[in-house]
């Protein structure tokens, strides 16, 4: 006798099949009785007769099905026995302890979706033509008590959603959310949903190719085995974005046998697609990976999963707690941002064909994430071939990472155009030694770490602060351009309009996110008048002094945890805490410039042909005691008068010009004119 199920290949697309069979099964039964007999079902319903031909040439050739579910459980129970496959509805089953008559009924609910004619059948078994999807009064009727018991299950768990809620509870029409019906059905789409990306084992990386530190791959063995014996469930990866968080959960994904369902936009406890992200994960045989990025300070409710029992992934930044039954049993590791000779085994393996000093060039100039580097040896490779070169140069890689700043950085901060060395800076010799002392801070930050004392070490980070003070025009802003000139890094200066926010808690969170992608990706930012921001706290005498004592408070934790450089100026340092300036690594103090400064001042910013007489510019520089800004308004102001009368710059120029920026101060002009 032919075996049940002979043709039939051992695979989930083939074991859905079977259980849709199954269904469609039950549905010709209550169809032939619903119009005397089958044949009267087939005169309204001619496709049906199409269906009964299909399973009598699958299930059982040469004579009449028998149409008991007893049968067809024990024969599709036989047959998934010799399945080496992943079967999506075995698992499902299994892990929501669901028996074959309440999987029979969910696949009847679905039956609609794979065709929709059956919307008819449903419509005429109701005697409503607007009730094209099967009922509850329906799988009642079909199904007995097991059938409300069933349905009940089901809603509750999300896989069947009940529609028309406004209708007596026996009318509500049910149907099978999307996601699940093709998780049920082995559909593999690569990305199934805005929030939710599904990738197959196939298409994960190898943990052995994955860049890491050595430490760092010695500590991913021991959670792997923790992970694969049950002793802990959730793998929690913090570290900066763009650093390959993901690419390393996915690596594990791989080596322990799941494939990976990326989520990112759910944070909520009582978010509804909780119920679905386990489900999928079951169906799937996918490790759930949640994406979040967290403020410092805030704490995110992460729910158990619903019918998931495999291991759970959670990728976040480097702030914010977690808390609930997702991460009663975590293990954490931290991805930091790659040191010097990591970051060059990154651009080697993304560049193979450039020259190696060049390679050596950028992981010693550029601190990047690993993320970002391969984002900006993409882009760098598409320059150079615009170029119509074959060979990626520095310059190539500098104008990509370039391009990924201005995507990250210029919607809270302002790119500020950088040029020249110190030679371009009159100052005096102790502003310019200090200057030059911080100029070596910067360079050598990544080293000096390991060139102290054991609680030293464990005190610092990477990050530069620097406070640069005094008067205003003396040439702070200046100083900032010309330092990122001289590392040759970009200077974003941060918009305060953008960032001081009058909710509570929401200028925090722009610091947080400025701060962030300042770290991650290699610039200097620049806090002009950062008395501002950082003022005294006060005695709490109302609710504004509590919140913002909390904002100056925040912001003293995230100076000292800042990984970058940054730059504050200020005129007015004694409106600065105190504990801010304890915090700087480097505060410089601008003097407003003597006679011999005020003179080289002059001279850099009057272009070489002019017409000024030398004994007015000694004069000049003698009695009128302007700053740096000053100096500049000025020679903008007299080349503007020369070029309106088309001649060089002459004494006139400069004399209309000084006196204009002593009516703009309100003072008397010292020229004795």
């Amino acid at each position: 006798m032919h075996k049940p199920f002979a043709n039939l290949a051992r695979t989930p697309s083939e074991h859905f099949k079977l259980y849709f069979y199954a269904a469609v099964q039950r549905v010709l039964d209550h169809v032939a009785a619903a119009f005397g007999d089958f044949d009267g079902a087939v005169q309204h319903f001619p496709f049906l007769a199409v269906y009964q031909h299909e399973i009598i040439a699958t299930a059982m050739p040469n004579r009449d099905p028998e149409s008991n579910s007893a049968w067809w459980q024990r024969q599709i129970t036989t047959w998934q026995a010799d399945c080496p496959d992943h079967l999506p509805l075995c698992a499902f089953a299994q892990a929501c302890d669901l028996d074959f008559a309440t999987l029979t009924m969910l696949m009847t609910v679905g039956l609609i979706e794979e065709d929709a004619r059956f919307g008819a059948v449903f419509e005429a078994l109701h005697g409503n033509v607007n009730h094209h999807r099967p009922t509850i009064g329906l799988m009642h009727a079909w199904w007995g008590e097991t059938g409300r018991s069933g349905v009940q299950h089901l809603i509750a768990l999300g896989v069947l959603q009940p529609l028309h809620q406004e209708l007596p509870r026996l009318e509500w029409g049910l149907q099978v959310p999307v996601l699940i019906w093709d998780g049920l059905r082995g559909a593999r789409s690569v990305h199934a949903s805005a929030w939710l990306r599904y990738q197959p084992v196939s298409a994960l990386p190898p943990l052995h190719d994955v860049i890491m530190p050595s430490n760092l791959a010695t500590q991913l063995e021991r959670v792997i085995a923790v992970l694969a014996d049950g002793t802990a469930q959730t793998l929690i990866v913090r570290g900066p974005q763009h650093n390959g968080r993901s690419t390393l959960v996915s690596a594990v994904a791989r080596k322990l046998g799941y494939g990976v369902l990326q989520i990112q936009g759910v944070n909520r406890s009582d978010d509804e697609r909780w119920a679905l992200i386990g489900i999928l994960a079951t169906l799937l045989h996918a490790m759930p990976v949640i994406r979040l990025e967290l403020e410092a300070g805030s704490t995110c409710e992460l729910p158990s999963m619903t019918a998931y029992a495999g291991a759970i992934g959670i990728v976040v930044g480097q702030h914010g707690g977690l808390r609930g039954g997702m991460v009663d049993q975590p293990v954490t590791i931290h991805v930091p941002l790659p040191p010097a000779h990591e970051r060059l085994r990154h651009w080697q393996a993304r560049l193979p064909n450039s020259c190696t000093s060049d390679l050596v060039d950028m992981s010693e100039q550029l601190r990047m994430t690993s993320g970002n580097i391969w984002r900006s040896a993409n882009l760098a490779q598409s320059l150079a071939a615009l170029a119509g070169r074959n060979a990626v140069c520095v310059a190539d890689v500098q104008e990509a990472h370039r391009a990924l700043n201005r995507q990250y950085l210029e919607t809270l901060a302002t790119y500020m155009p950088t040029s020249g060395d110190w030679s371009y800076l009159a100052v005096n010799p102790t502003t310019l030694q200090e200057l030059q002392h911080l100029e070596q801070r910067c360079r050598s930050r990544e080293h000096l770490v390991n060139n102290v004392g054991v609680a030293l070490h464990q005190q610092l980070n990477v990050g530069v602060r620097a406070l640069l003070s005094g008067p205003s025009g003396t040439g702070k802003t200046l100083a900032a351009r010309t330092l990122a000139a001289v590392l040759n890094m970009d200077l974003y200066r941060l918009d305060l309009a953008a960032v001081v926010n009058k909710y509570i808690g929401e200028t925090e969170k722009s610091l947080n996110q400025i701060f962030a992608r300042a770290e991650e990706l290699n610039v200097i930012l620049l806090l002009d008048e950062g008395d501002a921001l950082l003022t005294q706290r006060t005695n709490v005498s109302s609710s504004n002094d509590r919140y913002a004592n909390l904002e100056t408070n925040y912001l003293l934790q995230r100076l000292e945890s800042f990984e970058g450089i940054l730059l504050i100026t200020t005129n007015a340092s004694q409106r600065i805490d105190s504990a801010f300036q304890r915090r700087m690594d480097v505060i410089i103090e601008f003097q407003v410039p003597d006679v011999a400064e005020r003179w080289a001042i002059w001279q850099l910013h009057l272009p070489i042909e002019h017409a000024i007489s030398s004994g007015l510019l000694d004069e000049v520089a003698q009695r009128c005691q302007l700053s740096g800004g000053h100096i500049r308004n000025v020679v903008l102001h007299a080349a503007l008068l020369a070029l309106t009368n088309d001649r060089l710059i002459t004494n006139a120029d400069l004399e209309a010009a000084i006196q204009r920026e002593y009516r703009k101060l309100g003072a008397v002009c010292p020229l004795r004119r």
